[in-house]
């Protein structure tokens, strides 16, 4: 099973690259995030069409998550419990009996600031649902645009960044507490290539110049990390025309 996470920065301009990738057999389950599109206009027919089941949330101009499947949701929930919020950034399903944790964790904007407050305390409120996910489900998965580079070996000048947003202490020690709940990060069970990231700013040539930083991550059970074979920065969607500024992780586990 390979199983994706990709922000694709608004699905109504990414659509045609989502479908290209996805019939390039790169992912079976493929879990997207501000997709930036309500319900009602979601492109669920394309998907389909191409032979795909799928799940969403989503609101106007912002955030908005899905899931993408070869094979049946079951289960869907959207949204964390007991966390009162009209920003759509959560939504899971169990596929073929894995738990998929579909998450966009919200941006912080800059350290101090209310949506700042509002990341670390949305983040302690993830903590508690995965927690309690991890209780029911033990091949669990939670995959998705977390907004946090956990290590400074994750951005491409650490003097540059920094403790700024998405390299903060507070931010990083969030991510270590979803980690300490018995979650892996499939990306660093495999020796990587330095300076791999997985966002590049739009601005200042970024991309072309590989100053970037790895925000999205699949992370995995430990039932799950047993069955990882490989997890993978796939960058050729960056290099297209109007891409997102986000490129897809796969890690692959044999199941």
């Amino acid at each position: 099973m390979k199983l994706a996470t990709w922000n694709v920065n608004s699905l109504k301009v990414r659509l045609p690259h989502l479908l290209d990738w996805l019939a390039a057999d790169q992912a079976d389950v493929v879990c997207l995030q501000e997709t930036k599109t309500e319900d009602v206009n979601f492109p669920a027919a394309a998907l389909i069409a191409a032979g795909y089941h799928v799940n969403y949330v989503g609101q106007k101009t912002y955030n908005g998550v899905a899931i993408v499947s070869r094979y049946a949701l079951a289960d869907v929930a959207i949204g964390i419990p007991n966390w009162d919020d009209a920003q759509q950034r959560v939504i899971a399903a169990t596929i073929l009996g894995v738990r998929v944790i579909c998450v966009y964790v919200p941006n912080g904007q800059a350290i101090g600031s209310e949506k700042y407050t509002y990341k670390l305390a949305w983040l302690q409120a993830l903590h508690a649902y995965v927690a309690a996910q991890l209780l029911i489900y033990p091949r669990l998965t939670v995959l998705g645009d977390f907004n946090i580079a956990p290590a400074d070996e994750d951005v491409y000048d650490v003097e540059a960044w920094g403790e700024d947003i998405l390299v903060s202490p507070a931010e990083r020690a969030a991510f270590v507490q979803l980690l300490d709940l018995g979650l892996v990060d499939s990306y660093r069970l495999f020796e990587q290539a330095p300076s791999s990231f997985t966002w590049w700013d739009y601005r200042m040539a970024a991309f072309r110049r590989n100053r970037g930083a790895r925000i999205d991550h699949v992370l995995l059970s430990q039932t799950l990390a047993q069955h990882c074979v490989s997890c993978v920065v796939d960058v050729a969607p960056r290099k297209l025309e109007r891409p997102s500024d986000h490129a897809p992780v796969i890690a692959t586990l044999t199941l």
